[in-house]
């Protein structure tokens, strides 16, 4: 039903449903002007005909303009811009259970290995860049008296923006140093497979957790067994580029700052930085 129907009020065309006394001539004088009024829409009678509306909300005819009011438009409210969440810290923690269980299973922990128990390593997860420029979350697996020194360093290379490709432990490759590399994992702790070595597993640097490689496809190592650069030959000049380590540069000096040694080796191995071979508990220098 419309609005202007609703409104209008029918005449009635039945007599008053009130009863009025015969001879009562003032009653039938009042009853006679009500329904006079009625057929000229004023009161309404209180038997079949609809009460008017009040003049607030709707008349008879066209709806009245001072009824329906526009809805207020609002103005957007501005949004300020999010600022991402602060990476989380580096720090310093036990290896966890599993992550232990897994280098065992791996046989990174065997009995001529050096580590023999969980206390002996620590878990260092640090901040890094990736060659996107996006911050990433990785760790990495040393000795218990390496690990303040490893953290200072990698806060040091996070604030320099140099890029990392990944970092985790070995165990992520089962342990096998040359997927490692191919992967370009910059990675420590390995006690590493009898055919991998280049050193006695007891003074070896990597199988002590006093050693550290560095984006291995950006800084190969000349591997005189195949006389062949390992990962790969494409970055084996020392020409500046993203991930390469040089010496006398920035990432080199945060090394040799905390008293780390560059290729610690007779051949070419640009990734690996140690603390000193035979392997010793490290002791700042």
């Amino acid at each position: 039903m419309s609005r202007s129907t609703r409104g209008t009020v029918r005449p009635s065309s039945s007599p008053s449903r009130r009863s009025t006394r015969p001879g009562a001539g003032t009653v039938g004088l009042v009853v006679g002007s009500l329904l006079a009024l009625t057929a000229c829409g004023g009161a309404a009678d209180d038997g079949d005909a609809t009460p008017a509306p009040s003049s607030s909300s709707t008349t008879t005819g066209s709806p009245s303009t001072s009824a329906t009011t526009a809805p207020t438009a609002t103005a957007p409210t501005a949004t300020a811009p999010t600022t991402p969440p602060a990476p989380a810290p580096a720090r310093i923690t036990e290896v966890p259970q599993q992550q232990w269980d897994a280098m065992v299973a791996a046989g990174m922990v065997r009995p001529e290995c050096p580590v023999q128990e969980r206390a002996q390593l620590r878990r260092v997860e640090v901040n890094f860049v990736d060659f996107a420029g996006a911050t990433q979350r990785g760790h990495l697996v040393v000795r218990d008296d390496t690990a303040e020194t490893t953290l200072r360093i990698f806060e040091r290379i996070y604030a320099l923006g140099f890029p990392i490709q990944r970092m985790e432990g070995v165990e992520a490759f089962d342990g096998d140093v040359a997927a490692s590399l191919a992967a370009n994992n910059t990675s420590a702790y390995n006690c590493r497979r009898a055919d991998q070595i280049n050193a006695p597993f007891a003074d070896s640097p990597h199988a002590n957790g006093r050693a550290v490689d560095v984006n291995p496809v950006q800084n190969p190592w000349m591997d005189l067994r195949c006389d062949c650069w390992t990962p790969g030959p494409e970055n084996h000049e020392r020409t500046p580029g993203p991930g390469k380590v040089l010496e006398g540069e920035p990432v080199w000096q945060a090394f040799v700052d905390e008293g780390w040694i560059w290729q610690n080796i007779d051949v070419p191995d640009y990734m690996h930085f140690d603390t000193g071979y035979p392997s010793r508990p490290y002791a700042a220098r």
